[in-house]
């Protein structure tokens, strides 16, 4: 029988995992699969759980939000041979999830993750040394998802995420930045930078079909937004965002394999809604198909 690492984050989202662990189970054993069970404490043990387990199981599969794929996708390119991850999506926005066309019912996402087509995957590098699967950012409402309490997540879902940016519009912050990408650089203001390979990012940037956006092909997509100079251009840098209109006066969309972000002082990042420090240049690199994961692709 094939051995399978079932590593659970039990803080993510409201902690359903509790009522569907049985069934979880059950479709892991109906898979062919023998199934252990690891707890993660705390940030950070996901990469060495992860880590650890790879030449023992054939597969692992994790359950938590997006933050928890993240840090265990960080754990397994740490390692040379990486077994098929599967995921059951249990966080606030889960933006991975909707990417990849799995349910968050967490039977259906267990069916998806030991018996879903495995699709390749490419995974973010930043600065060298910190990897990323869906979004590294700076600016605007990035520092929203680390800073939301996760109560606040529990009781109000992807809302909780909407007041705390309320509450930061008031103080949005420019920043003089050069972006140098693939075929080009500029320079200019602006109040977000996100490099994504994803079609959905903190649940309220989603692109379009037609867009073209693809896991695999060794690029990101890179969204930028200017600097709005009056809350009525504000107002229509979000109509934009909700539009989905990446060619506008303030929001543009550029495609590339590597990004560096050049800033006159350290300026706070996030990864896959985490918190990404500081840093004054940052590099994003694009390792095409770095792993692969069980989906219900679209693409």
């Amino acid at each position: 029988m094939k051995k399978l690492l079932l590593l659970i984050n039990p803080n993510a989202g409201k902690g359903g995992f509790r009522t569907a662990l049985g069934d979880v189970l059950l479709s892991i054993h109906k898979a062919g699969y023998a199934a252990t069970v690891a707890f993660t404490d705390k940030r950070g043990d996901a990469p060495v759980i992860a880590a650890r387990a790879v030449k023992e199981y054939d597969r692992i599969v994790c359950v938590g939000g997006d933050g928890t794929l993240g840090e265990t996708v960080s754990g397994l390119m740490t390692c040379a041979e990486r077994p098929p991850l599967g995921y059951i999506p249990m966080g606030t926005t889960n933006d991975c999830a909707n990417t990849l066309g799995i349910s968050h019912d967490p039977v259906k996402a267990a069916r998806t993750a030991v018996g879903g087509s495995v699709v390749p995957l490419d995974v973010g590098r930043l600065n060298g040394r910190r990897y990323f699967t869906y979004v590294a950012a700076f600016g605007a409402f990035t520092e929203v998802s680390y800073q939301t309490p996760q109560e606040q997540k529990n009781t109000f879902g992807r809302l909780a995420y909407l007041f705390e940016g309320l509450n930061q519009l008031p103080n949005l912050t420019h920043r003089w930045t050069r972006v140098e990408y693939d075929g080009g650089v500029l320079e200019d203001d602006f109040i977000l930078g996100a490099v994504t390979n994803s079609r959905s990012v903190a649940g309220f940037i989603h692109l379009k079909e037609d867009v073209g956006v693809s896991l695999s092909d060794g690029l990101f997509e890179v969204i930028l937004i200017r600097t709005p100079e009056s809350m009525l251009q504000l107002g229509t840098v979000v109509t934009d965002l909700l539009a989905q209109k990446f060619d506008s006066e303030y929001v543009m969309l550029l495609r590339s394999r590597n990004v560096r972000f050049t800033f006159r002082e350290p300026v706070s990042w996030t990864m896959d809604g985490e918190d990404g420090g500081k840093h004054d240049t940052v590099l994003c690199e694009n390792i095409q198909r770095a792993i692969c994961i069980a989906a219900d692709p679209r693409e």
